[in-house]
């Protein structure tokens, strides 16, 4: 047989794991594989780019959705765990498990349709619907599906780490983005008595220009409000230099009103994780494609006068 789609490996993925134990990816991948009866060609195929193999990639796939609907859950890293919703699922043993199935899961939904940020400017796009699309559409809507997930998968794993490390990766973060110096370097300086304030980094070669930073890491779905922007404005106030609050929830319109009339920059989870992607910070490129198009001035010395 030849290697199952993503979704048809949906509901074979949420049984291997009904048992509510916590699975290594790769075990499951291996349980999969000889569940489904595949040969060692096919469990040897490459994706083009040559990195991994199809099948793996699939499960990965598989896992993602799954996981985006609440029926996944991943407890550590390259683990997951079924939750009492997959289990129902489980139970109820529908058919299919496809993107269609999982719409019915507001987490899923939220996923692949959620409503632009003020911050970001991004909107994890909804599950193309590809026949409608040309293949430059095709692509760039499946371009935008991957940093979706992407950037979701990463906070869930910025999440994991404790709040000193979450305030030197922000630290750092602006360094890859370029502030700080090449002389000094960035560096978070923790500032003793100084209520709220995380770190200080150098905004130009000199040092004359200061950056204050607030690192905040808090659960998803906390809201960052006003008088947390608040503090942070009194903790900075006479220290000539510029604001920037980063956490890993998001914030209140109050508080971004109240930030935008003190010129305090404000910089949410999904916000974060996008820069991270963006500056290729604590995240590697899986492959490239190259898109060719007819050089047309190079070829009209070929043309006849």
């Amino acid at each position: 047989m030849a290697v199952p789609k993503y979704d048809e490996l949906m509901k074979p993925l949420l049984v291997a794991v009904q048992d509510g134990e916590v699975y290594k990816m790769k075990d499951v991948t291996s349980i999969l594989a000889q569940q489904l009866n595949l040969s060692a060609e096919e469990l040897a195929e490459l994706l083009p780019s040559g990195r991994q193999t199809v099948f793996k990639n699939r499960v990965s796939w598989a896992k993602t959705y799954l996981k985006k609907a609440g029926l996944l859950d991943s407890p550590a890293r390259a683990t997951i765990v079924i939750t009492d919703a997959g289990k129902k699922v489980v139970a109820d043993n529908p058919d299919k498990i496809d993107s269609k199935y999982l719409e019915q899961f507001p987490s899923f939904v939220d996923f692949t349709s959620a409503p632009e940020t003020q911050d970001s400017g991004v909107t994890p796009p909804a599950v193309p619907q590809l026949t409608n699309l040309t293949p430059d559409d095709q692509l760039e809507e499946a371009y935008k599906q991957i940093n979706a997930s992407l950037a979701s998968d990463l906070l869930s794993e910025v999440l994991k780490i404790n709040s000193y490390t979450f305030e030197k990766l922000v630290v750092d973060l602006l360094s890859k983005m370029g502030y700080g110096t090449v002389a000094y370097g960035s560096h978070a300086t923790v500032a003793s008595g100084d209520e709220g304030i995380d770190g200080v980094i150098m905004e130009d070669k000199l040092g004359f220009s200061l950056i204050y930073v607030q690192a905040k890491e808090w659960v998803l779905d906390k809201v960052v409000s006003r008088p947390d922007i608040q503090s942070f404005v009194g903790a900075i106030a006479g220290k000539h230099g510029d604001g920037l609050f980063v956490t890993t929830a998001r914030f209140s319109q109050q508080a971004r009103d109240y930030a935008e009339t003190h010129h305090i920059i404000l910089i949410d989870g999904e916000r974060l994780a996008n820069l991270m992607i963006e500056y290729n910070f604590c995240v590697s490129t899986r492959k490239t494609f190259e898109i060719k198009a007819i050089d047309t001035d190079a070829l009209a010395e070929y043309q006849d006068d």
